[in-house]
């Protein structure tokens, strides 16, 4: 784990800059992939092409007898983990650094990189492709080009690993620690009644490890999904078809909405998974440690104005304001517009906030009337000063 960490400390020789927010198309990931086509170790195919005739590439690095199968932005808008792919190319290019890192993968796995299998919904940064489907509920009906690809390379390459990748929004927390869940594990059920068999397992420990070397960097900031079963979805799929399927999900950072910090744990969540399957450390963990990572929770907000006086109808009273960040995609398709929604009025003590303000002996002045839903547009004083203003849903 030393040099693992090390390596997390000189990250910027690995981090790709060509992608460097959440927003790049298919034509920049080409720009990626271009740069490793003709590098030693690296074989790169056209896997197939989605509704809009956009290649969906496959990319394979290593020698080994262990098969890991990862795949990325099966929701369009969902780019951290294709970011951290890009880093990892980086990393596994390089022939000097971390070299002994490198080779253990390389001696005993072969690598399956899928980076951008809804490349239709990157273009316009949309969860669901070109013909309105959710890729990753379209396991059982197949009705999407895209979906009917992942399932036959799956079946063509029948990899021992998988790497789910996916975002999530920033409203889950890790448990109950006040924290946000900044990456998210899971090693989903293959069956309604949640049973662990070997495949399944292994998944599990190889997530025990990973949630280890996350501890070392983002301290109860991740956590578990709840592992209830989805029958339409791959990953549930992928463990009954016997790969060990771990699921990772970048959530959110405080002053990290661009997820470019996260992305750096996603690489570290990702290695770490990998490097632990080719050294078969797994193999010693306790599946009961995966079940101490704390379950997530919907509880946090962006900003949580608590103890807040409000009037209405001539009647005084307190309560807590929770605001969340909308976002809507601009016209240009590689930006997006923030502003804050109430999301929730009430005794929210139980929730948390990126950031938080007690207004128990704050004066507030409604813009507009504070409605669920609605944008905010108010302002927060301390005697005559400002402390926040939010007009129109954003921040003055």
């Amino acid at each position: 784990m030393d040099s693992l960490n090390l390596l997390l400390e000189n990250y910027h020789l690995y981090q790709d800059n060509r992608l460097n927010d959440r927003f790049f198309k298919h034509s920049d990931l080409i720009q990626v992939l271009d740069s490793v086509r003709e590098l030693p170790g690296f074989h790169l195919r056209e896997a197939g092409f989605s509704a809009e005739k956009r290649s969906i590439n496959l990319i394979s690095w290593g020698t080994g007898p262990c098969k890991i199968f990862l795949w990325s932005q099966m929701h369009g808008d969902e780019a951290t983990a294709t970011m951290a792919i890009a880093d990892l190319l980086l990393f596994l290019s390089d022939t000097e650094e971390f070299r002994e890192l490198r080779e253990s993968i390389n001696k005993n796995c072969t690598l399956f990189i899928l980076p951008m299998v809804n490349p239709d919904g990157a273009e316009v940064f949309n969860r669901r492709n070109a013909l309105g489907i959710d890729i990753n509920r379209d396991f059982i009906h197949q009705q999407s080009p895209e979906g009917r690809l992942l399932r036959s390379l799956r079946d063509e390459i029948n990899p021992h690993f998988g790497f789910n990748l996916h975002d999530q929004t920033t409203a889950w927390s890790a448990g109950n620690t006040g924290n946000p869940a900044t990456i998210s594990l899971l090693a989903p059920a293959y069956d309604q009644e949640l049973n662990v068999n070997t495949v399944r397992a292994n998944a599990m420990k190889v997530i025990v490890i990973m949630n280890s070397a996350l501890q070392e960097s983002i301290p109860e900031h991740v956590g578990r999904f709840n592992d209830e079963h989805e029958p339409r979805a791959f990953g549930d799929n992928f463990q009954g078809a016997g790969t060990s399927t771990i699921l990772i999900e970048a959530g959110g950072y405080h002053n990290d909405l661009e997820k470019q910090f996260i992305r750096k744990m996603f690489f570290k969540a990702m290695l770490s998974g990998i490097l632990s399957i080719a050294g078969k450390t797994y193999s010693d963990v306790k599946t009961e440690d995966y079940f101490t990572i704390p379950e997530n929770k919907k509880l946090h907000f962006d900003i949580l104005l608590r103890n807040c006086k409000l009037q209405r109808n001539g009647i005084s009273y307190t309560q807590d304001i929770g605001l969340t960040l909308d976002q809507k995609i601009n016209d240009d398709r590689r930006s997006v517009t923030y502003s804050y929604i109430v999301a929730d009025l009430g005794d929210l003590s139980d929730y948390f906030g990126y950031e938080e303000l007690n207004c128990e002996f704050l004066s507030i002045t409604e813009t507009r009337k504070i409605e669920l839903e609605e944008v905010a547009d108010v302002i927060i004083y301390e005697g005559t000063n400002i402390l926040l203003s939010i007009e129109n849903g954003v921040v003055n």
